[in-house]
């Protein structure tokens, strides 16, 4: 029997898994139910296409994903899967066609949408019953809950597998879900003691920019005109305003089509197909658009409009590079946003769902005018730790100067007590910079502070007071018509009793982003042997190779069938059936460039020797705080001597349980040691961070990571 190793070289032509892929398979394979919260682009079909060809029965993948079943199943077989669908694409003669297939034991991984499992009286449910299924794959688990931001009624009837099948595993997949989402999938898809995985939700190769939405239009225009030759998703808020960009943009030249749910069935599938296949450059979508999209080199991701919630940013902003490379996620921001979007927060006769929902809404506010990291800011909404300092998004990138802002403030706040606090944003702007308008009255250009700020622009008086809203000066009520008016801390300023300090960006460097010198000639050439290939097979060029491998041929320039093995995505199957084709245009190259194979930097040898461990132990900064601690020492003595924190020490002395040096009841009371048992039951041991949420200040991250390791040792 292969191994899950073997698989993933032979079939998928990958060397290595990543993102707890192993763990994972290794958790299907013993027939656990399993919950996987891996990021877009992490490999999560891996998780259960391995187990599949390893399994005797048939594996059922559950995805609300009709479009991109297709798609699915073409990457399937070009690498010699047997795997099928059904959906209501297919005709009845289709249907029954893969139903007798199935029958006859010929399709290893068949791929449905939730509502067939259970239309016509559970008629397909019925036809399940006598096949011998080794899995069920519940993707896009989120869907289930009604706290997701996805939330599909028919995955509720997903319940009753476990009833029908109590015996067939269930490996249930998402790539974004708070914490209350999850509980939310285990709960309702009632699975068995599952063994929970959480990735790291950090997508390193995604840049994360916010821009101020005043002149978005230039900014985008700007922007594309220096990215003609890559693909982009720009996100808005109404179907209108999608269609007008679309049009906007093609007339400007750029290669764009809208998307939304007003436009006819077939015009949304041939949109999408031409951009899937890479003869449209640019989708103009609403949030209708994303969810049937595999595309593997979206470049970049922009939202004119501001998102409703932090998952949902996350999860489209993760739609571009999933194939690792280097893209932008931009958005456009203004409080504007915020005070509409608001009001779709209140649903009827349900003040829970709509106290959430604001909440939500409210901190993916924050995300916009926080002036700390972007990515730690994502980070930590999904239970994750993350550094102080990413180097890729635009905070990181920014350099920002101090100064004394409380002369500005006392002039934005004493304009908008004058004008008996009646007004918004745009009509404060224009007095205090003694606008001629109309709707300014003769009676209000005799006030005081009327034009006081003419020495601003309304750019920058519009960052003002967008600063002195978020910092609790000024309060913008929300309704139709967003009026400001002063606080509680406003009076201070006022009376000169505050001092008022703001930040504004003096310069922003480009993101340092290393990669691999590659052949840019020959790329392009790879990238028209793709496309010519994959318009013969009648599929997206990504399903052919992906950008990832068309790079590593062009940078390491393998010269024959051995070395070709050694990139990245040539499995035995496309190996027989693309590999001299690719190799013909890589060596053809290289001979009239006089360059030799570099296949062997792929896998640069050490320069030195490994320490031995016993040479390693013996400077350990571990072993040190564990000597001290045999001798008697408690925790805070030894961070006292040592001159680090009590959970620096606890972090050293929980390495030394997995050992079995030191029991866990030295370190952990037996009431704390069951607290934390029951988090990692629920959430998982993969996020600390996570679980020291769930826990409390009163339990630290040593002790967490001392009940980790314990139970490590104790499950080996």
């Amino acid at each position: 029997m292969k191994t899950p190793l073997e698989i993933l070289n032979k079939q998928f032509g990958f060397n290595e898994f990543r993102f707890h892929q192993d763990q994972i398979i290794e958790s299907v394979l013993a027939k656990k139910d399993t919950a996987v919260l891996m990021p877009t682009g992490g490999g999560k079909s891996l998780c259960y296409q391995i187990p599949a060809l390893l399994f005797d029965g048939l594996t059922i993948v559950i995805s609300p994903l009709i479009a991109l079943m297709k798609d699915q199943v073409d990457g399937l077989r070009l690498n010699g899967v047997a795997a099928s669908f059904l959906n209501s694409t297919l005709s009845v003669n289709e249907q029954a066609e893969v139903m007798s297939d199935i029958r006859n034991q010929q399709i290893k991984i068949l791929y449905i949408a939730p509502e067939k499992i259970f239309i016509n009286e559970q008629q397909f449910l019925n036809f399940l019953k006598p096949l011998n299924i080794s899995l069920f794959a519940i993707d896009e688990a989120h869907c289930i809950s009604h706290w997701g931001h996805d939330f599909r009624p028919e995955y509720l009837q997903l319940a009753v597998l476990k009833k029908h099948f109590p015996d067939v595993p269930i490996i249930a997949l998402t790539a974004t879900a708070d914490e209350l989402t999850r509980k939310d999938i285990l709960e309702k898809l009632k699975l068995q003691s599952p063994k929970i995985f959480i990735s790291s939700f950090n997508r390193e190769n995604i840049h994360y920019y916010v821009e101020s939405k005043q002149n978005w239009f230039p900014y985008l225009v700007d922007y594309l005109k220096k990215h003609k030759e890559d693909s982009g998703i720009i996100y808005r808020l109404t179907r209108a305003s999608t269609e007008s960009l679309a049009v906007d943009l093609s007339e400007l030249g750029f290669s764009a089509k809208p998307y939304h749910a007003g436009l006819e069935k077939q015009t949304r599938d041939l949109h999408q197909e031409l951009f899937i296949k890479d003869k449209v450059k640019i989708i103009v979508a609403t949030i209708a658009f994303g969810l049937g999209i595999d595309k593997s080199n979206v470049r970049f991701v922009f939202h004119v409009d501001l998102p409703k919630n932090i998952e949902s940013y996350y999860q489209e902003t993760g739609r571009a590079g999933r194939d690792g490379i280097k893209s932008d996620a931009i958005l456009f921001y203004s409080r504007g946003d915020l005070v509409k979007l608001k009001k779709f927060c209140e649903i009827e006769n349900n003040p829970a769902q709509s106290k959430i929902m604001l909440e939500k809404l409210n901190k993916m506010a924050r995300f916009c005018e926080t002036q700390t990291c972007r990515r730690k800011f994502m980070m930590n909404y999904f239970g994750e730790e993350y550094p102080n300092y990413c180097g890729s998004c635009d905070v990181c990138l920014s350099k920002y100067e101090k100064f004394d802002g409380t002369i500005v403030a006392q002039k934005a706040l004493s304009a908008v007590a004058r004008l008996d606090q009646r007004y918004g944003v745009n009509f404060v702007i224009d007095f205090l910079r003694g606008s001629k308008s109309e709707k300014i009255l003769p009676w209000q250009t005799k006030l005081k502070t009327y034009g006081v700020g003419s020495d601003k622009s309304k750019d920058e008086w519009r960052q003002y007071l967008n600063d002195f809203i978020v910092m609790g000066y000024l309060l913008q009520e929300e309704g139709q018509y967003p009026i400001l008016k002063l606080t509680e801390k406003s009076r201070a300023v006022l009376k000169g009793e505050e001092t008022v300090i703001l930040v504004k960006t003096v310069t922003r460097k480009e993101a340092e982003h290393k990669e691999q010198p590659y052949e840019i000639e020959l790329f392009s050439h790879l990238k028209n042997l793709r496309n010519h290939l994959a318009e013969e097979a009648r599929v997206p060029a990504y399903i052919i190779f992906s950008d990832t491998t068309l790079l590593e041929l062009a940078t390491y320039l393998p010269q024959d069938f051995s070395e070709l093995a050694k990139i990245s995505g040539f499995g035995e199957i496309k190996l027989q059936r693309y590999g001299k084709v690719f190799l013909d245009e890589v060596v053809d190259y290289c001979r009239k460039s006089d360059l030799p194979s570099r296949v062997m930097n792929k896998f640069p040898k050490r320069l030195r020797k490994p320490r031995s461990p016993r040479a390693s132990e013996r400077t350990d900064t571990k072993l040190e705080s564990f000597e001290l601690f045999r001798s008697g020492k408690s925790v805070t003595e030894i961070a006292a001597i040592r001159n680090l924190t009590t959970s620096t020490i606890e972090n050293h002395l929980a390495h030394y349980i997995e050992t079995g040096e030191i029991e866990i009841n030295e370190l952990v009371t037996p009431e704390k040691i069951g607290q934390i048992e029951k988090a990692i039951q629920l959430h998982g041991d993969l996020l600390p961070g996570l679980l020291k949420n769930e826990l409390g200040e009163n339990i630290s991250y040593g002790e967490i990571r001392a009940v980790i390791n314990y139970l490590k040792l104790k499950n080996a």
